[in-house]
């Protein structure tokens, strides 16, 4: 609610000749309403933001409890507190002053002619003027802003119609902090995208932000921030920057008249993404399944999609990984994590690539990523996922993903789109969450994957690693890490002992002791094989 600082209220007339005797930092704290305090017992009855007058006859008696008065009311978050003197003390004791220094509370001398009723009714008075200003300012730019939409914009120009109001750059985000409109100085926006409140990946850092204004040391200016809420589901940020002027709560009243017809806007859109979605990727699904038809038909439907199908592309295939522990359930409900990771995926490589096809199956994300004559399919899929990562802050989740090789024929989709797939479950099972596989770049791993029967992989293991197939067994383990470096630097038994620490004759010994166990590794090359391999399908456990 708007109202009115101590340094503002001490211009009535009423307030003429009073001084300002200690907190003078806590000036610009907001007054909504006053009261008087003539009881030893007024603790209980402040309330936040109130200018509390007095005589002084509450403190004539505890003039050792004053710093600690002072103390309490801070913590009840008063205003000011003005004080009259020479009727019952004289002056406030230099302790007292100390302590409202101390916490910023304003004590304020109050002029003796001027009632208690005159002071609280040209005060009150003037806050109700400026709550009423604001109230019809913002039903206003309500209206405006309304307007807005029933004419058939969307965020683009929300955005840009809310900047014009507040005279700041404005900016809408998802609930994770991606970017989805913007309004207002982009040079100035652009710099603060160079802030803390950036990753460096341009995502708004959504978890540090709470509702208000709010300004950080060593960056300068403000940002005033507000939730796009519908039903329950949080769907956004909409945050006004500022470098110069001062935002105060009637430039978040204003946010959030924005943020109420934005909502509007993003649930009108998620219907109509929701039905053009399922048309998109029941279409695409087809394409990868080599049922929609021939080449020309599927490149000219793909055009009337805007995609353009028709170059050298990747087949990028995204899943997002398991979590080990759900994060505990927020105040308010997100969309669904599928729909939120396809969301980031849409707009991330859109950015990129404006015709390249991204769609949103029930698992997985598949994009079909233009790459240039001599570009790099590495980089460019590298630099969308770190787009749609960010930091991992904002309820994101850990994804891996698979690349296909470069095709340039729509004939050649539905086989790499399986490339893809299997480079996304292999990457993940040998190196991790989060991964990036390339099909490619899967070598002996990508044949492994070939085999579905998973008895016939372990049986393989267990004939050829014998007692190094354990793996609860940290010595076993050891022995078998010894093995995977010598065989990884063909061993070199120098190499071998510098990366494992060991002295060359430790490490000899242990040589003997692994072909006693799995055969003459160092003289034959076939026995050196069939290790590798085993030690690949102990890196790949959990492939069917």
């Amino acid at each position: 609610m708007p109202g009115l600082t101590v340094r503002d209220a001490l211009t009535v007339p009423a307030l003429t000749g009073a001084r300002v005797l200690a907190g003078a930092e806590g000036l610009d704290r907001v007054v909504h309403r006053g009261n008087i305090m003539e009881v030893p017992d007024i603790l209980p009855w402040v309330k936040p933001h109130e200018l509390l007058l007095t005589t002084g006859y509450p403190l004539r008696n505890t003039p050792y409890g004053l710093p600690e008065l002072v103390t309490e009311l801070d913590a009840r978050q008063l205003s000011a507190l003005g004080v009259k003197l020479h009727r019952y003390i004289d002056e406030l004791p230099a302790a007292m002053l100390a302590e409202a220094d101390q916490v910023g509370l304003p004590l304020l001398l109050l002029p003796d002619a001027i009632g208690f009723d005159d002071i609280l009714n040209q005060v009150l008075t003037r806050v109700l003027n400026r709550q009423a200003a604001a109230l019809e300012r913002t039903w206003a730019v309500h209206d405006v802003l309304l307007s807005v939409v029933l004419e058939g914009g969307g965020l683009d120009e929300l955005a840009s119609e809310t900047a014009r109001v507040l005279g700041t750059p404005v900016l809408v985000t998802t609930a994770d902090g991606r970017p989805l409109a913007e309004g207002g100085d982009a040079a100035e926006l652009g710099e603060w995208r160079t802030t803390s409140c950036f990753d460096a990946s341009g995502r708004f850092r959504t978890e540090h932000e709470r509702r208000g204004v709010r300004a950080d040391d060593g960056v300068p200016g403000q940002r005033a921030v507000v939730s796009i809420v519908a039903g329950r589901v949080d769907h956004g940020r909409l945050v006004a920057f500022s470098r110069d002027r001062v935002l105060d709560d009637g430039d978040v009243n204003v946010l959030e008249r924005a943020a109420t017809v934005a909502a509007l806007v993003v649930t009108k859109q998620l219907a109509v993404t929701a039905v053009e979605g399922k048309y998109r990727g029941d279409f695409l699904r087809d394409v990868l399944a080599g049922r929609a038809g021939g080449r020309d038909r599927v490149v000219a439907h793909c055009v009337s999609l805007g995609w353009d199908i028709d170059r050298p592309l990747v087949v990028v295939v995204a899943e997002l990984d398991p979590e080990a522990d759900p994060p505990l359930r927020p105040e308010l409900e997100l969309r669904p994590a599928q729909e939120r990771f396809a969301a980031g995926w849409q707009t991330a490589v859109r950015r990129r690539d404006p015709q390249a096809a991204v769609v949103g199956f029930t698992q997985e994300v598949v994009a079909l990523l233009g790459v240039p004559v001599g570009g790099d399919p590495d980089a460019a899929v590298r630099e969308v996922v770190r787009q749609v990562a960010g930091d991992g802050g904002g309820g994101r989740r850990s994804f891996s993903t698979g690349v296909s090789r470069v095709v340039t024929s729509a004939d050649a989709l539905p086989e790499a789109y399986d490339q893809a797939v299997k480079a996304v479950q292999v990457g993940r099972r040998t190196n991790g969450p989060g991964s990036v596989a390339h099909f490619d770049g899967l070598g002996s791993f990508r044949l492994l994957s070939q085999i579905t029967d998973a008895e016939e992989l372990r049986r393989f293991v267990r004939e050829t690693l014998g007692e190094l197939a354990a793996e609860d067994d940290a010595e076993v383990a050891d022995l078998r890490h010894t093995l995977q470096v010598l065989l990884d630097t063909n061993l070199n038994v120098a190499v071998a002992a510098r990366e494992l620490h060991f002295h060359y004759n430790t490490l000899r010994y242990r040589i003997g002791k692994l072909e006693r166990v799995v055969g003459p590794f160092t003289t034959d090359p076939d026995v050196r094989l069939d290790l590798a391999l085993a030690l690949k399908v102990l890196q790949m456990r959990g492939l069917p």
